[in-house]
């Protein structure tokens, strides 16, 4: 009898491992301080510094709650990685900015993620990478709906 497959739970497990890795790398960089959740906010600030980023932005972006956000944000502004600064056209809004420190790390953010994806996609061919890519768009679309 063929063993089901749990995929919530074998997802789990991949992004634990995963997120493990890549924190034993921030740590081997002296960038302890440096969560997950933290190096994936730098680098997407990092990645659109031409643009204006809000809170709402970064809670689409990785599917988290606002108070999430609100709370990983408050704690990144006491480390010294981002500042949250007003916008004359909306006095609700918060423009999210990395600070001088923190812009340094968004290129070792970014080298990391790239590492971590060939790791993950080694011995994939071109083929399969793209019909992966589309089967986790369409259980993110399954998950929506």
């Amino acid at each position: 009898m063929a063993k089901r497959l749990n995929l919530g739970k074998e997802l789990h497990r991949l992004d634990v491992s995963a997120g493990r890795i890549l924190n034993q790398q921030m740590s081997a960089c002296g960038l302890d301080e440096l969560s997950g959740t933290n190096g994936r906010i730098i680098r997407f600030l990092n990645e659109n510094e031409d643009r204006d980023i809000y809170q709402r932005d970064l809670e689409k972006e990785f599917g988290i709650t606002r108070s999430t956000a609100s709370r990983v944000l408050t704690l990144m502004e006491e480390k010294d990685l981002v500042i949250r600064s007003g916008v004359s056209h909306d006095a609700r809004l918060k423009k999210l900015t990395l600070t001088e420190r923190a812009k340094g790390y968004g290129d070792i953010m970014r080298r990391h993620a790239e590492n971590m994806s060939r790791k993950l996609l080694e011995g994939f061919t071109k083929e399969e990478t793209a019909q992966l890519r589309q089967f986790i768009e369409r259980m993110q679309k399954n998950i929506m709906s």
